[in-house]
């Protein structure tokens, strides 16, 4: 548990919002430390019932309560929703954490009349599973303290990594667009197992626990994937069959031009 005087404000309890939320209220932080806020009044209502949470009736209100305010909110609605979060901060030792994708720390910055503290995070779809990746980067007036508190928040939703914010377009691209192309990866072994007679179910299962488990053994071992992957490709066998046909039909690059894709529309977002 964090201490019991941190008390944490989140704007927008949408996806992402709502299983930060979640994994934090009861492992990190009671739930009078945590206050909630969004436009969708009932989805508000349900979760303060059901985690007992503070039910912010405004923003003025919900950053009147809190220490820290956590932007979970649509990167569209910054415009509008952080000119009353400025004209609100009381102190300095307030601060703001972001997850607004493609939106720098200096646009936050910029809303404030005096040097805030303002983190940007980027986690990723694996947060309602708490096995996210997060990465963390410090804007201009960030002290240790934040990003102490910001690494112990998210580590309750997975892991994660502290990197300079120029990182983080590629961060978007590779492990915030990253399950989207994993989870049509899984798709694709599936099918392939259902074309070659495996039952549709047995297939899928086969498939998600493969990747599962080959995800495990890389973070357990802390080996390259070239390592093991040699492990399983014997001479003349199938894998290495199968590998060759993956080569051939250019995999890698696919992938790269995948990952490029998304930083580039990323780059687009945070300069639009």
């Amino acid at each position: 548990m964090l201490d019991g005087e941190f008390r944490l404000g989140i704007i927008g309890v949408g996806g992402m919002g709502e299983a930060i939320l979640r994994g934090i209220v009861g492992n990190l932080l009671m739930a009078n430390q945590v206050w909630v806020s969004d436009i969708v009044e009932e989805k508000v209502d349900s979760l303060c019932e059901e985690l007992d949470v503070n039910k912010s009736e405004n923003i003025v209100d919900l950053v009147d309560n809190v220490d820290c305010v956590l932007y979970a909110a649509k990167p569209g609605n910054v415009p509008t929703i952080l000119p009353e979060v400025a004209d609100v901060f009381q102190s300095s030792d307030q601060w703001l954490l972001s997850i607004a994708a493609g939106v720098p720390t200096a646009t936050f910055e910029s809303y404030f009349s005096s040097p805030t503290s303002v983190v940007r995070v980027m986690p990723n779809l694996a947060v309602t599973a708490k096995a996210a990746i997060c990465v963390i980067a410090r804007g201009n007036a960030v002290a240790d303290e934040h990003i102490f508190l910001a690494e112990t928040l998210f580590n309750a939703l997975g892991n994660t990594m502290v990197r300079e914010e120029k990182m983080l377009d590629a961060v978007t691209a590779l492990s915030g667009s990253g399950p989207g192309f994993v989870f049509l990866f899984i798709e694709a072994l599936a099918d392939a197992g259902v074309h070659i007679g495996l039952a549709r179910d047995d297939a899928y299962q086969l498939a998600v626990h493969t990747v599962l488990g080959a995800s495990k053994l890389l973070s357990e071992t802390g080996e390259h994937p070239a390592v093991l992957k040699n492990l399983v490709t014997t001479p003349a066998g199938t894998t290495t069959a199968g590998l060759h046909e993956l080569e051939r039909g250019g995999l890698r690059a696919m992938m790269t031009e995948a990952v490029a894709a998304a930083r580039r529309r990323a780059e687009e977002l945070a300069n639009s």
